[in-house]
């Protein structure tokens, strides 16, 4: 069924989703979607794609689009954008390829005030090679390299808090959740029209499911996610 918000001139497709069951990164890009649809940036967009689950999405969008090594995606994005500064970039990643290997990047992106907008989806845990434990992943969660849980640390790593102490005036950072798709809608709108305005670094994580790993049926998978949102607290932190 054809969605009301995509204007007529948006080619539907028909190919299934590359996602696991239950996976929070087709609900995250149906609103990246909608966003460029909406905001009619398609032709101005270059969307870039980290290694790992999010590199599934390499060709959903008819965009120009490019996939980097791991935790590369943050560097070459603002490569592209300091080669084209009208061209609006938008860098999307899991929370391995932004918060473990792709860290330095990031945060440098943020000191320095790049103007791009990156958009990292955290589901605890290093999904695409099997479920090992992530910078993200809660106390006592059990993964396939903690099989009696994590105890090596009273709290997992707060990403939009850790930039949001660097970022410059005119940053705007975010957390939302894909059980509410209209919050993460708004705040990824807030931190493209931000890149937009001028005004420099935007950056969006969203808490996503991950049912296969979490080893969970869709009730479990929501209660997980509401864990998660009591660890990682929602809202908009830098605006």
């Amino acid at each position: 069924m054809k969605s009301p918000r995509f204007p007529d001139t948006i080619k539907e497709s028909s190919k299934p989703s590359n996602f696991c069951p239950g996976c929070g990164h087709s609900i995250i890009l149906k609103n990246i979607g909608q966003l460029m649809a909406d905001m009619k940036i398609e032709k101005k967009t270059v969307f870039a794609i980290d290694i790992g689950c999010s590199l599934l999405a390499w060709d959903f969008f008819d965009v120009d689009t490019f996939q980097t090594h791991h935790g590369r995606t943050t560097a070459t994005a603002l490569g592209m954008k300091r080669a084209n500064p009208d061209a609006i970039i938008l860098a999307y990643m899991g929370d391995g390829g932004g918060y473990a290997i792709g860290l330095q990047n990031l945060i440098h992106a943020c000191y320095r005030n790049e103007n791009i907008t990156v958009i990292l989806a955290n589901n605890t845990m290093f999904s695409m090679t099997g479920g090992q434990m992530a910078p993200t992943t809660l106390p006592g969660e059990v993964t396939n390299t903690t099989p009696d849980g994590v105890f090596t640390a009273d709290k997992p790593f707060y990403g939009p808090e850790m930039l949001a102490r660097e970022a410059h005036e005119g940053a705007y950072i975010a957390r939302a959740a894909v059980s509410n798709p209209g919050q993460a809608y708004s705040y990824m709108k807030n931190a493209i029209q931000n890149q937009i305005d001028g005004k420099g670094f935007s950056f969006v994580e969203i808490l996503s499911y991950c049912p296969i790993n979490w080893k969970t049926d869709a009730e479990g998978s929501a209660k997980f996610l509401e864990k998660m949102k009591k660890t990682f607290p929602l809202g908009e932190i830098k605006k």
